[in-house]
């Protein structure tokens, strides 16, 4: 017989197979006693850093683990912020006092979409950001045309069939999402966008390399490192210029509706199977195509997108190069009228609709497979 415990109202009681007067370990007991009378404690921690995770302007990033008591492992990615494109020490500690305090409010946002911040430490005086692992694809890592036909010899001829009608085909230079997943993967990353505006924060940085998506189908919106308060906009900012909105380009002022137009180039981007602004490099010719994009969706969108009225005003809006015309915040930009919510309904309506997280969790379950096979 397994002892039982019990736990409600009343103090915890174990039965045992036989009634005992077992005393407590006296020694063990005066730690505990000691230990809930300290008003701080301490104790060390070492992570071992097992490969790098990916790089990027601001520093380096490696899946970790995290080891406690008695065998306690659990994986994490730690974030080493950079000091190479800073002038001096000072400016470099400046910077990573506003990231960690915007990381500290970040932390406490606590939803499902959002990037979970577990710590921000200073060793040697550079800083590390402890984060939570995610067990899956960036979105970049998943928009290649390659890894995708490669599926295409590993499932039978009806499931590369299915894959085509309901999750993706192969587009122009990378794959191209049907606008059921497309757009379900956008309202995971509106989801997380909300949560970030209404407490005031702008990501900044949204683009494909930073969005997950989860081996349970669900997307989640990653790296938060530019991120900052309204209240408090940085000194100066970075950015990544093909997904940043007009006005970011323009030195103007960057708010969540900035974030729309960053998540809209991201959406066109996976409906139309292909990046957008490629080959562009100067900064004037780049402006002006983010001032026309949306009267060009047309051209730039398939026929199945363009002859659906409520989707395409719905890219047109994200998009739009007046920030006063877009969706007003991400919340309106999912059950709004034109939203994506409306969108889904609509497919729902005709029939079309499908359990879009499920699909994605088998699909990457293939591209998991395909990657341990190789």
């Amino acid at each position: 017989m397994n002892n039982t415990t019990m736990s409600g109202i009343n103090p915890t009681i174990s039965f045992d197979d036989q009634e005992s007067n077992k005393s407590a370990p006296a020694e063990l007991m005066k730690r505990y006693s000691r230990l809930m009378l300290q008003p701080r404690i301490t104790w060390t921690s070492h992570p071992r850093l097992a490969r790098v995770l990916g790089k990027g302007g601001q520093g380096t990033v490696f899946l970790s683990e995290r080891r406690g008591a008695d065998g306690f492992t659990v994986p994490i990615a730690l974030k080493f912020f950079s000091p190479e494109r800073f002038e001096d020490a000072k400016s470099y500690e400046m910077a990573m006092e506003r990231i960690a305090k915007v990381a500290a409010e970040i932390a406490m946002i606590q939803n499902d979409k959002l990037l979970n911040v577990l710590d921000f430490y200073d060793r040697d005086q550079i800083r590390v950001m402890a984060m939570e692992w995610i067990d899956g694809f960036d979105m970049r890592r998943v928009l290649d045309n390659d890894r995708l036909l490669r599926i295409q010899d590993r499932v039978s001829r009806n499931r590369w069939q299915y894959i085509n009608d309901v999750l993706v085909t192969p587009g122009e230079t990378q794959p191209r999402m049907k606008p059921g997943v497309a757009v379900a993967i956008i309202r995971d990353c509106l989801d997380g966008l909300a949560a970030l505006h209404r407490s005031g924060i702008v990501h900044s940085d949204v683009k494909p390399g930073n969005i997950m998506l989860k081996m349970n189908g669900h997307a989640k919106l990653i790296d938060t490192g530019s991120a900052f308060n309204v209240l408090d906009p940085p000194p100066s900012r970075a950015c990544t210029p093909n997904y940043a909105a007009p006005e970011v380009l323009d030195g103007k002022e960057l708010t969540p509706r900035s974030d729309l137009a960053s998540l809209g180039y991201v959406l066109i981007e996976l409906l139309s199977g292909k990046p957008l602004f490629t080959g562009i490099t100067g900064y004037k010719e780049l402006l002006n195509a983010k001032r026309t994009i949306h009267q060009n969706l047309a051209a730039i969108l398939p026929e199945e997108v363009v002859v659906n009225p409520l989707l395409t005003e719905f890219c047109r809006r994200l998009i739009n190069p007046d920030p006063t015309l877009r969706f007003p915040h991400a919340e309106a930009a999912e059950l709004g009228d034109v939203g994506a919510a409306a969108f889904q309904r609509q497919l729902v309506r005709s029939n079309l609709s499908s359990e879009y997280a499920n699909e994605l969790r088998v699909w990457l379950l293939e591209l998991r497979e395909l990657d341990d096979a190789s």
